[in-house]
């Protein structure tokens, strides 16, 4: 799918930066140490969440804030400060977990900034104290962002210049040292944020001077860790590591680099370590920083090439200028490990390693450095054989091929190409731009293709424009080809992009600002503008257009997705119409060796592309164009006839009869079997036989080509003659279109189902025509359309047009209208075809002045016309259901005009029925028979709940229980609601029979037969049924008289804690609840 494209706002300064100190000034102003009140904590809640949205707006121009940081985070900083204190020193001994919490969230918006948090020297023991306090906020489980907060405060009081042995007791030399060391190790093993917070805690401590010997002995300690194979705390572990060494000093870290070697030793030998992601991670990024640490940045000239606005570069640096670097031998291990990594599975290992071999590389020797790249290089050609395509790899190679494109990127970002490696780069690079290898029904490859794109894109800002300038017209094209013809829409992002920075700082590209007009970030996010709108004008220049078309023959038109190849056929043809007579000529003869091909792909993709030039020629109507036409149609015969037809080869069949439609002459019609392709009407015949309906419509479409140029009625009427020989064959199909109308099958894209119903409706509505048209000259009519299943289909497709789909219910009632219009057919006993009714649904839909074709999807017009379609007893259940089922929607514009409509209807309904006419009583037996016939069926018996409600809530049935069946049928009622409640699992069945038995508590009839169900409901094992029902009866009891006090009952309602507390207190309360109101009953009885 298409990601939509939508644009932001962009910013020029902090646009709302005093609407957010007012906001921040009103979150500060309340007391930490204070639990709100309900609507009090409500109004915060809003107001921070006003502040996050606001920062959330500036989080692409996140730079916007800097000048005003300090004075956003210090007085956020120094309220959690203030608190923090007091609550240490006892001055206060509460707090306000949902007021602290949010404090916390703030500053986790700010965390990136932590220098304004305070730091001096009585604030350790502020913290320390804080973030051990018993029973004090950060204790709480879900208060992680008030931990992480403070244990970055911590690290950065850590950072103070004055000996930890200074707070402590002479008798406990060493104390907060240990502490901050047992709090950080504590929070070690913990999976969230808390972890990341206590490692830099950690790296924070041990870098610092009085503590540096502590690290050996937390050394010894990792290394136990790791042995036991705990994760979380293994993945700690390494990232205090990490974080040491890139805080340490040089020295320090060759202190600890054979004990850091040993543990990524262990990490390898572990077979549970080696196979977590975050474990390889932060083990390439320790031996990335190891490395760091044993070659020391020199002071040297930039590699990196600067085009001035002059348009010259600047001079490449003397390598002879370098100073010897010594390099350890343990550089060389590392980078060996570090190659490894770069085909790791993952990909964030191999980011990780590509960017640390080329922050190495970067302090390395210029041969080192080139060596480097020598080996990334060569790890293109590990999985490639000589003479293979990309497209013949293993699956394998793709994380080979990222990592290499990933590492060579890094490289080039920071000027590490030189020129001598630059075209055995730019050559492989071009192959991993194409890099898409078939895996079952789907393709890997694009991480590549867009990490090859990085790289061109990197290469454009650190190279030398004279390097690039003789593969400037190459590169160009392959860029281009890419950002407007491959599958994904970040890699044509990622292409354009790459493109745009080229064209921006070499100037080097043909036609490169109106190329780039044409293929920008915009043009290219929709497939369909790139392959057909963007691409034709880009072949409009002539450096671009042989490529293009190229591209689209040996890489699109053989694409695995079909989708591609239709766009790559339509692509082709756009280009082609630039220079027909050239192009043309040149195509077609590439395209018909794609018909030779074995790949069935090929055959289709070659196929497709024929047809769309066929259908250009055939628009030029001309002497050239019908023998070009000819010529197309002649290819056909390249694939074999058994190829065609054969069983699975679908597509291929569905494209040879396009192609059948594009080229069809009256020449090849009079050639018949003489002509190029002898068997085509073969084809043609079997298509319209097949089974695919995309088959079928290909088919009918060649036979619709075919008689605008011959009489093919006969061949129509043999198929028709085939299919309605016999009237069981009528019959039967008829009857499938019947069952179609059942399928609501639903899946994530909705009610799939309903394309089954509307094709159905349309497809009976065409069969009914049919039928009555031919009626006088079918003996026994009445065998082909008996009257019984002709009514149950009318009553069916009214029921789909008064049901809660608009597009369903519009084709419904089209279908009906056309119906309700046909001549009766012309047969003995004819009436026996009228539509029941047929006045009253002439008089809704037909009279004068009403537009009935447009407005059966418009809710407020139908409904209210709907519901009096159940007067017609025929089809009243149908009608009946349809509308239940647009009650039970929860689409607005179709619920509320059909639960207002029915309501309103109900209530005009006599009480018992007199005659024939519809009642009360006889709409609350369908609806109750509805519901006994489906119990299983949470889809009908939830809508009938529903609606039930809805005609209780509308006092539609308010004399239902004087009447003389009505109080059986309110029991019956009761019984189906709650039976078998506590086994059921559809909250919303269980909430509705809720309502009914709440509502039914006002019949005095059967309110003894509501009451005690109410404990199934009160005791519910579901805390949320639970507490909606409290508060639904709690309603009920406040808007309707009951006849009795329910002041104490309010109190239990109100005060019990029904979500929360066990089922067991529910129960009791329930109890004592259902006691009260028993006693009531009584005593108004």
């Amino acid at each position: 799918m298409e990601e939509d494209i939508t644009e932001r706002k962009l910013y020029a300064t902090f646009e709302r930066h005093d609407e957010f100190l007012s906001l921040q000034h009103t979150l500060l102003a309340v007391d930490l140490a204070v639990d709100p009140a309900i609507e009090e904590d409500r109004i915060e809640d809003r107001v921070f969440h006003r502040l996050c949205g606001i920062l959330g707006e500036y989080q692409e121009q996140s730079y916007l804030l800097d000048p005003y940081l300090e004075d956003l985070v210090i007085p956020v900083a120094d309220s959690l400060r203030t608190h923090a204190k007091a609550r240490t020193s006892k001055t206060i001994g509460t707090s306000s977990s949902s007021r602290v919490g949010r404090l916390a969230d703030l500053l986790y918006h700010f965390i990136k900034f932590p220098r304004f948090f305070p730091h001096e020297v009585a604030d350790l023991s502020i913290a320390l104290d804080f973030i051990q306090l018993p029973g004090g906020p950060a204790q709480k489980a879900p208060e992680w962002p008030l931990r992480y907060v403070v244990l970055l405060w911590l690290s950065i009081i850590c950072r103070i210049p004055f000996d930890l042995e200074q707070f402590d007791e002479r008798d406990h030399l060493g104390h907060t040292a240990d502490t901050i060391e047992s709090v950080a190790k504590s929070y070690l093993g913990k999976a969230g944020l808390e972890r990341e917070g206590a490692a830099v805690l950690l790296a924070r401590l041990y870098t610092r001077k009085d503590t540096r010997q502590r690290f050996t002995v937390f050394l010894q300690w990792s290394a136990e860790i790791l042995r036991s194979s705990d994760i979380f705390t293994s993945i700690a572990v390494l990232q205090v590591l990490c974080d040491y060494f890139n805080l340490g000093s040089s020295e320090e870290a060759e202190e600890a680099m054979s004990s850091c070697l040993e543990i990524s030793a262990l990490i390898e030998q572990s077979k549970i370590l080696s196979s977590n992601t975050l474990v390889r991670k932060y083990r390439t990024k320790l031996l990335s920083r190891i490395a760091l640490r044993l070659v020391p940045a020199q002071v040297k000239n930039s590699r990196i090439k600067v085009r001035s606005l002059a348009g010259d570069n600047t001079d490449a640096p003397d390598p002879t200028e370098e100073e010897d670097i010594y390099v350890p031998e343990e550089v060389e291990t590392i980078l060996e490990d570090l190659f490894k990594c770069l085909q790791d599975k993952d990909t964030v290992v191999r980011w990780s390693a590509a960017k640390g071999i080329a922050r190495l590389a970067e302090r390395l020797p210029t041969d080192f450095s080139n060596q480097v790249l020598e080996t990334i290089l060569g790890l293109f050609s590990i999985h490639t054989i000589a003479g293979a395509t990309v497209y013949d790899m293993p699956a394998i190679a793709e994380a080979t091929w990222h990592g290499a494109c990933l590492a060579s990127a890094e490289m080039a970002r920071r000027g590490l190409v030189l020129r001598g490696s630059l075209a055995d780069l730019l050559d492989w690079l071009s192959k991993a731009l194409y890099f898409d290898i078939r895996k079952g029904a789907h393709s890997i490859g694009s991480s590549v293709r867009d990490a090859a794109a990085y790289v061109f894109w990197a290469l454009a800002r650190a190279q030398d424009s004279s390097a690039l300038s003789g593969h400037a017209t190459k590169l160009a094209q392959s860029l281009a080809a890419v950002s407007l013809y491959d599958r994904e829409i970040h890699i044509r992002r990622a292409a354009s992009a790459a493109f745009q920075e080229h064209v921006g700082r070499m100037g080097l590209f043909p036609h490169g600002i109106d190329v780039l007009r044409k293929t920008d970030f915009y043009a290219v996010s929709i497939r369909r503008n790139a392959f057909v709108v963007a691409a034709p004008q880009v072949a409009e220049h002539i450096e671009y257009r042989t490529s293009l078309l190229d591209h689209v023959l040996s890489v699109t038109l053989r694409h695995w997705d079909v989708v591609m190849r239709q766009l790559g056929a339509q692509s082709l043809s756009e280009i082609c119409k630039l220079d027909l007579p050239t192009l043309g000529s040149l195509c077609i003869p590439r395209l018909a060796r794609l018909l030779q091909s074995f790949d069935v792909v090929d055959m289709h993709g070659g196929l497709l592309a024929l047809t769309e030039l066929a259908e250009v020629y055939r628009r030029l109507d001309s002497q050239e164009s019908r023998e070009k036409q000819l010529e197309i149609f002649g290819h056909l015969a390249l694939i074999p006839q058994d190829v065609i037809l054969a069983p699975r080869n679908d597509i291929v069949h569905s494209g040879a009869c396009y192609l059948i439609a594009s080229t069809i002459t009256p020449q090849v019609i009079e050639l018949g079997d003489t002509s190029p392709v002898p068997y085509w009407r073969h084809i043609v015949d079997a298509g319209l036989r097949h089974r695919n309906s995309s088959v079928q419509e290909s088919a009918a479409t060649a036979m619709a080509y075919m008689s605008t140029h011959a009489d093919c009625s006969q061949t129509a009427q043999r198929y028709v003659t085939e299919v309605l020989l016999s009237p069981d064959a009528v019959r039967a199909i008829f009857d499938s279109l019947d069952t179609g109308m059942d399928d609501y099958t639903m899946d994530e894209r909705g009610d799939v189902g309903s394309w089954i119903r509307m094709a159905c409706i349309q497809g009976l509505t065409s069969v009914i025509e049919s039928l009555f048209a031919v009626a006088g000259d079918l003996p026994r009519f009445a065998d082909y359309l008996p009257p019984a299943r002709y009514h149950s289909a009318i009553a069916r497709i009214l029921r789909q047009g008064v049901e809660r789909l608009d597009n369903v219910r519009q084709l419904s009632g089209e279908c009906f209208l056309r119906l309700l219009g046909l001549p009766l057919p012309a047969v003995e006993n004819r009436e026996s075809w009228r539509i029941q009714g047929e006045s009253v649904m002439k008089d809704l839909f037909l009279s004068e002045n009403l537009d009935a074709d447009t407005n059966w999807g418009v809710g407020d017009w139908l409904f209210p016309k709907a519901v009096a379609m159940l007067e017609v007893e025929a089809y009243r259940r149908p009608v009946l259901t349809g509308i239940i089922l647009s009650v039970g929607t929860r689409t607005g514009s179709t619920q509320r005009p059909a639960s207002a409509s029915l309501a309103e209807y109900a209530k005009k309904l006599p009480l018992a029925p007199s005659g024939n006419e519809y009642s009360l009583l006889g709409l609350t037996s369908d609806l109750l028979d509805l519901v006994k016939s489906q119990l299983t069926s949470n889809a009908i018996v939830v809508p009938v709940l529903q609606t039930f409600n809805l005609l209780l809530e509308a006092d539609a049935l308010e004399g239902l229980h004087t009447a003389q069946d009505g109080a059986s049928q309110l029991e019956a009622l009761i019984t189906v609601s709650s039976k078998n409640i506590s086994r059921l699992k559809n909250v919303q069945r269980i909430q509705e029979a809720m309502k009914i038995i709440v509502n039914l508590m006002a019949f005095p009839s059967v309110a003894k037969s509501c009451v005690p169900r109410l404990v199934d409901f009160l005791a519910h094992p579901f805390p949320k049924v639970r507490a909606s029902t409290a508060e639904y009866l709690y309603l009920v009891l406040q808007s309707k008289d009951m006849g009795w006090e329910v002041d104490e009952a309010d109190d239990i309602l109100l005060e019990t804690e029904w979500s929360s507390m066990d089922i067991d207190g529910a129960k009791a309360e329930a109890v004592r609840l259902i006691d009260m109101f028993s006693s009531e009953l009584d005593a108004s009885s």
